[in-house]
């Protein structure tokens, strides 16, 4: 079995290793650890506790058996952009200076990876250790030319950030996104992470980003990921929040054939904040898989998590999220809720809430609800003259709500509404 695990793995840094023409800017003692690990442990199958529900190395093996690393030219994002909004670009993991826009706000600042000052060179692989998973291993060792965005201190931006990831190919090809983001001393940022798919062929795109929310600062996140049926994807956000920070997420799964996002948060300082909400819905034979970590380091920290998923025909939800609370973290509060609506007989949903405390003054908890639409409500909405599907579609909307109100930037609310078909 391990001669096979790492066969797949081999496979896929050979193919990388034929098509990749660049300087890898990753130190060499983190590229070494990286190829090693990949090397003994492989791709992750079911028997990996973490991938219980998301047999990667299946899917490499049924669904890139060739690998051409044929990546297309992007010429024009106008399509993608969004109103009100400052965009970056990258295509196939490599950012494209070209397709931003000009940087023209105080405090903010892109550097490229080959442009990298000592501070970015320090940061770089700091926050995603490479013999934690696969995949931190696997982008670690094929980085595209990612970026470096960092908020100077006391700046609050005014206008939000918006990173476009696309991803083009006409057959079958792997991506290695990077980025770092930064927020310095009583900074604050909107930044939207949008992914999407263009071209016939099947991409596997390996997303990693490493965040550091300094003491007192503010970062708002939006993950929007929308990449059709020929998109497959891992996407690890390693995030470290300071003294008196705060960062805020939402997720929105709006396609996408494979989805697995891994979401860690590490609490390092006291008084720090952190929120996760995520909202996904699948159809067809899609897998999301949504996978978080709260680590709570510190006294008097709160975190709090709500993910919906409304999961549809033979595709398959998974929600496992983990707060973890040691034993230095008193006056911890932690909450975290996995609600979700099958509708469907064959759809499918596995969820997996964790608490690990190791601290005796804590107020934690979490909590997981499944169920179909409201018979009852159906009811009262058809007695009233509305039609099947629009009922249905007033009570999907009214479930999804709760995740959507949270996003403050009209434009992306609005586009995420209309792809849901809820206005």
């Amino acid at each position: 079995m391990i001669a096979e695990k790492s066969y797949t793995a081999q496979f896929i840094i050979d193919k990388i290793s034929e098509s990749a023409q660049k300087v890898n800017f990753i130190n060499d003692t983190a590229l070494t650890k990286a190829l090693l690990y990949l090397e003994n442990k492989g791709i992750p199958t079911s028997k990996h506790e973490d991938y219980k529900y998301c047999n990667l190395d299946a899917v490499f093996k049924k669904e890139f058996k060739t690998l051409t690393q044929q990546l297309n030219n992007v010429t024009s994002i106008n399509e993608f952009k969004l109103a009100d909004t400052l965009t970056l670009v990258v295509v196939n993991g490599n950012y494209s200076e070209a397709l931003s826009d000009k940087i023209i706000l105080k405090g903010l600042h892109i550097n490229a990876f080959a442009n990298l000052d000592q501070n970015g060179k320090t940061i770089l692989a700091s926050q995603a250790n490479v013999e934690n998973d696969a995949f931190i291993a696997l982008n670690t060792a094929f980085s595209g030319q990612g970026f470096h965005l960092k908020v100077e201190k006391n700046i609050q931006l005014q206008i939000p950030i918006h990173i476009l990831y696309v991803s083009s190919s006409d057959e079958q090809a792997l991506t290695n996104p990077r980025n770092i983001i930064e927020i310095c001393e009583n900074a604050e940022a909107i930044i939207i992470e949008h992914q999407v798919k263009i071209g016939k062929g099947k991409t596997f795109t390996n997303f990693l980003s490493e965040k550091l929310v300094q003491d007192n600062a503010k970062l708002i996140s939006y993950t929007i990921q929308d990449e059709n049926e020929n998109g497959y994807s891992v996407n690890t956000n390693q995030v470290k929040i300071n003294r008196n920070s705060t960062y805020d997420n939402t997720t929105v799964i709006l396609s996408g054939q494979l989805v697995r996002n891994n979401h860690n948060i590490v609490i390092s300082g006291e008084n720090a904040a952190a929120h996760l909400n995520g909202l996904f819905v699948t159809s067809g034979s899609q897998l999301v898989d949504n996978h978080t970590l709260m680590d709570h380091q510190v006294p008097n920290c709160q975190s709090n998590e709500l993910y919906k998923g409304i999961i549809n025909d033979k595709s398959i939800g998974v929600f496992n999220g983990k707060i973890f609370v040691r034993r230095d973290a008193q006056k911890t509060n932690a909450y975290q809720s996995s609600k979700n609506i099958l509708l469907s007989d064959d759809a499918i949903i596995n969820t997996k809430p964790e608490l690990e405390i190791y601290a005796d003054d804590v107020k934690c908890s979490h909590g997981t609800s499944t169920g179909k639409i409201d018979d009852a409500a159906m009811f009262y909405l058809n007695a009233r003259g509305i039609g099947k599907e629009t009922a249905k579609r007033i009570l999907l909307n009214a479930f999804a709500k709760e995740v959507i109100d949270k996003i403050e930037i009209e434009s992306l609310k609005l586009l995420i509404e209309k792809k849901l078909g809820f206005n």
